[in-house]
């Protein structure tokens, strides 16, 4: 068998036979590496930083007097806290959807966050 059919081989039974969370983290990190972003496991807190992941969830709290818009951006490597203050909605920030952001990571509950990131929304892949 040719060198390069092997290698082929080889990659396709690693994606059929490895956990589809291991594959979506590599592919994060690898998207990262391209768009030279720190990885969150590398953060400390008050260091202004530059990430790339995929937001797993998405909350909205427009019913109280602080509104906010709070969403768990996971980039591979760990998970950080996005909170968007004084918004109720915003377009295009949804499960699954991938995204470039900027900020200062702070602590809430013991985890990462940033406060009003920067951010844009990164094309489907």
């Amino acid at each position: 068998m040719a060198p390069a059919a092997a290698h082929y081989f080889r990659r396709l039974s690693r994606r059929l036979t490895q956990d589809i969370d291991e594959l979506d983290a590599e592919e994060i990190s690898q998207q990262a590496d391209v768009l030279g972003a720190k990885r969150a496991s590398e953060c400390c807190r008050g260091e202004e930083v530059t990430m790339v992941g995929r937001l797993r969830s998405v909350e909205a709290c427009p019913k109280t007097a602080n509104a906010s818009v709070i969403a768990e951006l996971f980039d591979g490597s760990e998970a950080v806290k996005l909170v968007w203050i004084g918004r109720r909605r915003i377009p295009g920030i949804e499960p699954g959807r991938s995204l470039l952001v900027r900020g200062r990571i702070g602590e809430r509950d013991g985890g990462k966050v940033i406060y009003n990131p920067y951010y844009e929304l990164q094309s489907a892949s």
